[in-house]
């Protein structure tokens, strides 16, 4: 049991160091933030690279608390903030990289920027799946390819966790969603509405002629990377083709794509909280995003398994071993 002035928290001391439950004092909401009080917090991979000291783009020094997802209660606000009370329901990606504190503890100080109210049709360990696939996969079909109702829109890893996520946000705004997958995948994949493409038995070549007749996809999300994006430069239309990637880290060939004369657009959601710029945007995403959630149009797939602080260890497990069966989240 902590003190009133005091949280639990989830420490990580060194790279690959296990996970260490701490009592540590409790941040105070500074001018513009918004003290949480965390009932859920989300499991990304960037998480587990930052704990294995393989993530120097995140610029989250160790010893540190990870988790950059979020749900919770407003607990107190800051000097200047407006439009939130104690008790309302809030989620974000808000914590866990540039030196911020994490959400793997009981209470986080956030930007109010980076806040949204809670879907009211999600549980706090729903919401807390969200917020980080949700951004990235709005940010690179709404913000950068503008999608659109009649477009066709391939979305590579449509089980994953962006992919998931932005083949139901392309279906909400209308568009004809097909996506890749493995053959164990293709009742996920055609559970959110899209037609499923099994990446392993069909080339590039065969599965743009077979759904566009040879023109290609007026999008095309890479959520892979690697070759994966080059196979999106190959897959996508003549002139009007958008190819986006949140992944595209690696040494990669233009020409396919210039001999479409089409476009390219990647997505780097870390941006708005390493720099400080664009952070009213991400919660604008999430309150935007909160109408389709709340409308039945998108719907978090979740990993069954259930846990919490003290269980942490073995979500982080779970990640690692490629075998979640969905989004992991950790109950605060």
């Amino acid at each position: 049991m902590t003190d009133s002035l005091n949280m639990r928290a989830l420490m990580i001391d060194s790279a690959n160091a296990p996970l260490r439950l701490v009592s540590i004092a409790r941040p105070v909401p500074q001018a513009g933030q918004v003290l949480v009080r965390i009932k859920a917090s989300g499991v990304n991979p960037l998480d587990g690279k930052i704990r294995s000291g393989q993530a120097a783009h995140a610029r989250q020094p160790l010893p540190a608390i990870v988790g950059m997802d979020l749900a919770g209660i407003v607990e107190s606000l800051g000097e200047g903030v407006s439009g939130w009370l104690p008790g309302d329901e809030v989620y974000a990606m808000a914590t866990g990289i540039g030196g911020i504190q994490g959400s793997l503890a009981e209470y986080a100080a956030v930007d109010a920027r980076l806040l949204a109210r809670k879907p009211h049709n999600l549980s706090m360990r729903e919401a807390a799946g969200l917020p980080l696939v949700l951004i990235t996969a709005w940010e690179g079909l709404v913000d950068r390819a503008r999608v659109r109702s009649g477009q066709k829109v391939l979305i590579h890893g449509g089980a994953g966790g962006v992919g998931h996520v932005a083949v139901q946000i392309a279906r909400a705004f209308g568009a004809r969603v097909f996506a890749t997958g493995s053959a164990g995948q293709q009742s996920i994949i055609e559970g959110f509405g899209a037609t499923f493409i099994d990446y392993r038995k069909s080339s590039v070549e065969d599965y743009v002629a077979e759904h566009t007749a040879g023109e290609g996809f007026d999008i095309v999300y890479d959520t892979v990377g690697g070759e994966t994006l080059d196979a999106s430069f190959k897959a996508a239309r003549v002139y009007h083709g958008h190819v986006l990637s949140c992944l595209g880290w690696g040494q990669h060939s233009l020409a396919p794509l210039s001999f479409r004369g089409a476009t390219y657009s990647g997505v780097f959601t870390l941006l708005p909280l390493l720099t400080g710029q664009g952070r009213e945007h991400h919660g604008e995403i999430l309150r935007e995003a909160a109408g389709l959630i709340e409308a039945g149009k998108l719907v978090p797939l979740l990993d069954p398994h259930s846990f919490t602080l003290e269980s942490a260890e073995a979500a982080h497990a779970l990640l690692l071993s490629g075998a979640a069966k969905g989004r992991l989240v950790i109950e605060v």
